[in-house]
């Protein structure tokens, strides 16, 4: 099993502890759905607009910051033959959205961008966005497995516990991510009844009169008509 497949299965089984649903009474006025910047769809009050408006409209990284973590979401979660790459979800717009949310991670994020970087300075004299892959690799490696990781690189390793969690929750809460784990939430199913094997193995039959007018997959649209007796006709 691959690290892709490892991080599918954490996340679908977090999936019916995760998603918390909301409702309001009939009588609550919703709010307007298009806030000016953007905003989460689905009758949003004003206050949670305007809450959604003020951390869009601030910055939180700089655009050399934002350039490493397009690389290190990547380095989670690659583009492969399934879907596309944790940046191609946006999921540096989740982060950068996250940070402005909860301020409480803002230290240690951007101390961990900057211990990356100063490891790519020091080894390789140049940013981390400008040295080869397999020497982002080289700093990664020694970080993304906690129980190998050596004592002096903790605070990397603690950093990017913090960034390989917020890359997968920002990838599969996206219709990407719900595509690469074939999630498809609360979506209309065909059932159409026991199958012919079961009915013979319990002896019993449909009704043959009725099977000229029973229900079939190309009529699921279609409204039943009865007669004056009751009686289905189609």
């Amino acid at each position: 099993m691959n690290r892709r497949e490892n991080l599918k299965l954490l996340f679908a089984g977090s999936l019916g502890t995760g998603l918390v649903l909301t409702a309001c009474s009939p009588e609550e006025k919703l709010a307007d759905l298009s806030p000016k910047i953007a905003g989460t769809p689905g009758g949003r009050i004003p206050e949670e607009i305007k809450r959604d408006n003020d951390l869009l409209s601030d910055k939180f990284f700089t655009d050399h910051e934002m350039a490493m973590l397009t690389v290190l979401v990547d380095i989670v979660i690659p583009k492969d033959e399934v879907s596309g790459s944790a940046s191609e979800a946006k999921v540096p717009d989740y982060i950068e959205f996250m940070m402005k949310d909860q301020p409480a991670n803002q230290t240690a994020f951007r101390g961990g961008l900057m211990w990356v970087g100063l490891q790519a300075t020091e080894r390789f004299s140049k940013p981390f966005t400008e040295i080869s892959a397999s020497q982002q690799m080289e700093i990664i490696d020694e970080i993304a497995w906690p129980d190998k990781a050596a004592k002096e690189v903790e605070a990397g390793v603690k950093f990017f516990n913090l960034l390989r969690n917020m890359t997968v929750s920002g990838f599969y809460t996206t219709e990407i991510g719900f595509k690469d784990i074939g999630y498809v939430g609360n979506t209309p199913n065909v059932w159409d009844g026991p199958s012919k094997e079961v009915m013979d193995q319990y002896g019993l039959a449909l009704d043959e009169k009725y099977l000229n007018v029973y229900l079939t997959p190309e009529g699921r649209g279609s409204i039943a008509t009865w007669d004056e007796e009751g009686n289905l006709i189609s």
